[in-house]
């Protein structure tokens, strides 16, 4: 399995893996506006065989630290429970960091993130709608965040209600 940036030759087929993933088309209209709205910032995709089995993007978020939003993360429903989401969310994490930002904020499983270093704690004190016990941070430098100020995430996401 490659794990790649993705390219604008991927864009129907990431479109067809996020509308199998999640039985419906929402997830896939988000990754276009992101796309369109310019707030995508690191956009993987997980190759096997020639054929797009994944795919994970990061938007950047208006955010007291650099910060940027993990959603969607989708695989395809045959190939679910075998890495390939993980390896896209560790990819994800690595080029972040690179990229020098301070977090990632994510809204999903406390299980399944909480293995990549995401907690509610450290998201915990910033105003957020999806703030709770599923809204969670990973900080990707030596620092703790300050856990203090407004997460707004692109208007994009406000369409997935």
């Amino acid at each position: 399995m490659l794990i790649r940036d993705e390219t604008e030759a991927d864009h129907a087929a990431v479109g067809r893996l996020h509308r199998l993933a999640f039985a419906g088309d929402a997830e896939a209209r988000l990754v276009d506006a992101l796309r369109r709205s310019g707030a995508a910032a690191v956009s993987l995709v997980a190759e096997s065989g020639g054929v797009v089995v994944g795919h994970v993007l990061l938007s950047k978020l208006d955010a007291p630290e650099g910060a940027l939003a993990l959603a969607p993360l989708a695989v395809l429903p045959d190939r679910q429970r075998r890495g390939v989401g993980s390896a896209l969310v560790r990819a994800a994490l690595a080029r972040a960091r690179e990229g020098g930002w301070a977090a990632v904020f994510v809204l999903g499983d406390p299980a399944y993130y909480g293995r990549f270093g995401f907690s509610a704690d450290a998201a915990r004190g910033y105003a957020s709608p999806y703030a709770g016990e599923h809204f969670m941070a990973a900080p990707l430098g030596p620092e703790p965040l300050s856990g203090v100020g407004v997460v707004v995430h692109p208007a994009p996401f406000a369409a997935l209600d």
